[in-house]
C-alpha cells in the first residue's frame, strides 16, 4: 500500500490566534520584519535528521501562519554550521548584530547550542532548541532566553533505559560519541541502569562522524554485556547499528539499545536490521489524523517523513509566531512571557507547557520497531508500547539545577 499524498489542506490561518489574547492596539515590530534563523548541519552527519528538513518545517509554519505577523513579513534564514561551535557562534553573532534575526529556532549539537544560548542572553534574543539533547539547557546552562522543546537525554534515558531493564537487559556496554551530547546521554542512562539494579560493564568513546565502528563494536562483543547501548545520533547511529548487525550482536545473545533513534535511521537501516529495537520519541508521523495530515504535506516537499525534531521546529515556530502576535511586539521578554503562559495544543503536543526553566514538558512515546511482516506500507515502522507522561519523563522541578527556579 502506498502513501496517499493528496488531501484537503487544512485551513489554519483563520484560527491561529484563538489560544492567545488579542494583540495590543499599538503593535510594534522593531525593524519592520520578523526574522527567524536555523543553524543546521546541511551536509554532514546530522543533515538527514536536521538540515533542509528542519528548514522546510520552519517555512511551512510561516506559510501556514500567513507569511506576516502584525502586518509585517516573516523571513526564514539558515546556515550550515558544519557541526562546529565556532561557526555556529560566529553566525549567530552576525545574525543578531547585523542581520536583524529575532529568534533562532534550532541549533545542531549541544555544545554549539550552549554558545548560541549564551549569545542570545547577551543580545536579548530568543533561542529554541529542538534537535540538541543535553539536559544542561534547562539545568546549569539555563537562561531566560532559551527554550528546550522536543526531548533531552534525561527523558529518553529514563524511558528507554527502564523499558530495556524491565525486559531483562541488566548489563550494559556503551558506545558513545565523544562530545557533550554523548557524554550526557551516557551519564543519564548509566544512572538509570544502576538505579534499576543493572550493571555497566564498560564504555568506549568514538569521534563524531567516525568512519569505522569495527573496533568499538568488537569491544562491545567481548564485554558479554546483554545490552549494547549507542549514545550517538544521526548517521553515526545508523552506521554503528549496521556494524553491530554485521558483526553478529544478536547471534552473540546481545541486544542493541539506540538511545536516540530518529525514524531516518530506522529507514536507513531497514526493518530487517532494526526490528524489535525499543526507542523513545516525542513524535511519530502515523499516530493519528493530525500527525498524518502534517506529515503527508511535509512528505510532498521532502520525500520522507518528518522526525520528532523537524516536527518540533514547526510546532515551536508556530508557537513563537502566535506569541509574538498576542504580545503585539517582537520584544523578547514579552514574547517569551506569552510562550510560557500559553499551553501548546497541536499535532506535536497536547497540553504542552514551557516551564520557567525553559523546558517544554509534553508526553513522550516508547516505541518498538516493527518486523518486516508487521509493516503494511512505506514508513510504517513503529508500534506504540507506552505513552510516557511529560511530568514523569522530564527532570522534575524538585531536581532542577536551573537558577531561574531558585529565586
Amino acid at each position: 500500500m502506498g502513501i496517499k499524498l493528496t488531501f484537503k489542506k487544512m485551513a489554519l490561518a483563520s484560527s491561529l490566534g484563538l489560544a492567545f489574547a488579542a494583540p495590543h492596539a499599538s503593535a510594534q515590530i522593531s525593524d519592520g520584519v520578523v526574522k527567524i534563523g536555523l543553524l543546521m548541519d546541511m551536509s554532514g552527519t546530522y543533515s538527514d535528521v536536521a538540515g533542509m528538513g528542519s528548514v522546510t518545517a520552519a517555512k511551512m509554519a510561516v506559510e501556514d501562519f500567513g507569511g506576516k505577523v502584525l502586518g509585517k513579513p516573516i523571513e526564514v534564514v539558515y546556515a550550515d554550521m558544519q557541526n562546529k561551535v565556532d561557526i555556529a557562534s560566529t553566525k549567530a553573532r552576525e545574525w543578531f548584530d547585523e542581520k536583524g534575526v529575532d529568534a533562532i529556532m534550532d541549533v545542531n549539537m549541544s555544545s554549539a547550542g550552549f554558545a548560541v544560548s549564551d549569545l542570545a542572553k547577551e543580545k536579548n534574543k530568543l533561542v529554541v532548541i529542538n534537535i540538541s539533547g543535553s539536559p544542561r539547557f534547562t539545568n546549569e546552562n539555563c537562561n531566560a532566553n532559551t527554550i528546550h522543546y522536543v526531548y533531552d537525554t534525561y527523558a529518553l534515558a529514563r524511558s528507554t533505559g527502564k523499558a530495556v531493564l524491565k525486559s531483562g537487559g541488566d548489563s550494559w556496554y556503551f558506545i558513545t560519541v565523544d562530545y557533550t551530547f554523548g557524554h550526557d546521554f551516557e551519564r543519564d542512562t548509566m544512572a538509570v541502569v544502576k538505579a534499576g539494579g543493572g550493571k555497566v560493564l564498560g564504555s568506549v568513546r568514538v569521534p563524531l562522524n567516525a568512519p569505522d565502528y569495527s573496533s568499538p563494536v568488537t569491544q562491545a562483543l567481548a564485554s558479554k554485556a546483554k545490552v549494547v547501548a549507542f549514545s550517538t545520533a544521526g548517521a553515526d547511529t545508523a552506521n554503528s547499528i549496521k556494524t553491530a548487525s554485521e558483526f553478529g550482536i544478536a547471534k552473540n545473545g546481545q541486544r542493541v539499545a539506540g538511545m536516540l533513534v530518529y525514524i531516518n535511521e530506522v529507514h536507513a537501516l531497514g526493518l530487517e536490521k532494526a526490528q524489535g529495537m525499543l526507542l523513545t520519541t516525542g513524535f511519530y508521523w502515523d499516530m493519528n489524523d493530525e500527525t498524518r495530515a502534517f506529515s503527508k504535506r511535509y512528505f510532498e516537499r521532502m520525500k520522507k517523513m518528518p522526525n520528532m525534531s523537524q516536527a518540533g521546529v514547526y510546532s515551536s515556530t508556530m508557537h513563537y509566531l502566535k506569541a509574538l502576535q498576542a504580545a503585539g511586539t517582537d520584544d523578547t521578554a514579552a514574547v517569551m512571557k506569552k510562550m510560557k503562559e500559553t499551553p501548546i495544543n497541536d499535532f506535536f503536543a497536547k497540553n504542552g507547557k514551557i516551564r520557567e526553566d525553559g523546558r517544554m514538558v509534553h508526553d513522550l512515546y516508547l516505541m518498538q520497531v516493527k518486523t518486516p511482516k508487521e509493516s503494511k506500507y512505506p514508513w510504517d515502522y513503529y508500534k506504540l508500547v507506552q505513552t510516557v507522561p511529560g511530568n514523569e519523563a522530564f527532570t522534575p522541578v524538585s531536581e532542577s539545577r536551573c537558577p531561574l527556579l531558585k529565586k
